[in-house]
């Protein structure tokens, strides 16, 4: 009986317990692969699918870009590597955002409405981590 109750939990942990991720794992820039939106905006997935799952990816924005308000129904962290952002609420004024660069982090709270824009001559990249899927939903000022 203990036998079989052992066993038991063993194939329930199995069935329910997602694949673990690799013991190690190593990527050069030169293996990322980025896809590009329809905006100029580029995405290197890390782990996980954006569009279905919590997620970690490198996200590259060309010079210049400046996103329209919007919201995300998850929380959003981000390191960035290359370049400065700005971050601030819709409705506060883009002159007064802080700009960040290499080695900053930031967060942004699931549905606080605001806009991003890489601030810098270069293109702007980060590192991205979101604990829900992503999405990016349009807000009027």
């Amino acid at each position: 009986m203990k036998l079989l109750l052992r066993s038991s939990v063993i194939l329930l942990l199995a069935v329910t317990t997602p694949a673990s991720p690799e013991p190690i794992r190593l990527l050069g820039s030169s293996d990322f692969e980025w896809q590009t939106t329809p905006e100029g905006v580029a995405f290197a997935a890390l782990q996980g699918d954006r569009f279905v799952e919590p997620y970690q990816a490198l996200v590259r924005l060309p010079a210049g870009t400046v996103s329209p308000p919007h919201v995300k129904t998850a929380n959003m962290f981000g390191v960035m590597l290359e370049g400065e952002m700005i971050h601030y609420r819709s409705g506060d004024a883009s002159e007064t955002a802080r700009r960040i660069g290499p080695g900053s982090f930031y967060s942004i709270a699931a549905g606080t409405a605001h806009i991003s824009a890489c601030v810098s001559e270069i293109p702007c990249i980060a590192y991205l981590y979101q604990d829900g899927a992503f999405d990016f939903l349009p807000v009027t000022p």
